[in-house]
């Protein structure tokens, strides 16, 4: 699935009812990272396929949002994706829109198990950190 970049007319409509605090950080946050380098980083690593249906595999950078609102709120696999269906700003974050749906839990999981082991998954948090570090920004 492709991140989509044109809000939808549900999604500016949706926009109002954001939770401020939230959608500014993670405003803040899409902002000062640079997607593009995390996304090749990912690419290299990263073996995407297709399903038995056809339809294209989800986008490296999405899944990989996905895990840091995981890290960030300590949520499972399953928690993530309900949050994402559930929260306008976290689907925001994930460059989701209205009518699109999370990733399901075990695509995440296969996710993480191949970047676990490639060693990629620990490169792009500290490339995150860097980032962070850079604009002086500290997330526990």
């Amino acid at each position: 699935m492709k991140i989509r970049k044109e809000p939808t007319l549900a999604d500016s409509i949706c926009d109002l009812r954001t939770r401020k605090i939230k959608s500014t950080f993670f405003s803040q946050i899409n902002t000062i990272i640079d997607w593009k380098k995390i996304g090749l980083l990912i690419d290299q690593d990263y073996s995407k396929g297709k399903s038995a249906t056809g339809t294209p595999s989800y986008d490296g950078v999405l899944l990989f949002k996905m895990l840091l609102l995981e890290t960030w709120y300590g949520l499972s696999d399953y928690e993530v994706e309900d949050r994402i269906n559930d929260s306008i700003s976290f689907s925001y974050f994930c460059g989701l829109t209205i009518e699109q749906v999370a990733p399901d839990h075990s695509t995440l999981s296969k996710f993480r198990t191949e970047l676990t082991k490639t060693g990629t998954f620990e490169k792009l948090f500290k490339l995150i950190n860097l980032q962070l570090e850079e604009h002086h920004i500290i997330i526990k």
